[in-house]
């Protein structure tokens, strides 16, 4: 099946690709990998924000960090003008707002890993950190930058 039919076989849809938010581009491009400026827990024009551990559940910031990857995955679609060009993913790096207690940051996380697995099958299998923050731009909850192999 083609990625875009892994997507509307998972109920995935992608948003509008978001527009920068500083001084940066969205994909850098080196050779046959792209970098992925991070992507934050925003959807259909709505922010998800807070911390986990404190004003948000695990379940919600799981939600978030799909989120971001459905971010990801239309600024790819963008850049690229088909997912089918990815040939794997390398790596995610997850960032979670989150109270100074909260360690389920991979779990977190999984969110994001799961909507990859879901599209790409075992070509999304991938490196990947989850760290916790105090902090994120404009308040996230969750925040992801990647980077893809494409053909």
């Amino acid at each position: 099946m083609s990625v875009y039919e892994n997507l509307k076989a998972h109920g995935y849809e992608l948003p509008t690709a978001l527009s920068p938010a500083g001084l940066y581009v969205p994909i850098k491009r080196t050779g046959n990998l792209l970098y992925l400026s991070g992507q934050g827990s925003m959807w259909k024009g709505e922010h998800f924000t807070g911390r986990a551990g404190i004003d948000v559940t695990l379940e919600q910031a799981q939600e978030a960090a799909k989120y971001c990857m459905l971010n990801t995955l239309a600024a790819l679609h963008g850049y690229l003008g088909d997912l089918n060009r990815v040939k794997n993913v390398v790596k995610i790096l997850g960032f979670v707002a989150c109270s100074d207690d909260f360690t389920q940051q991979a779990q977190v996380i999984n969110g994001a890993s799961q909507v990859l697995l879901d599209v790409f099958g075992e070509n999304g299998r991938h490196a990947r950190s989850a760290i916790g923050t105090n902090n994120l731009p404009l308040g996230l909850t969750v925040e992801i930058e990647s980077i893809f192999e494409i053909e």
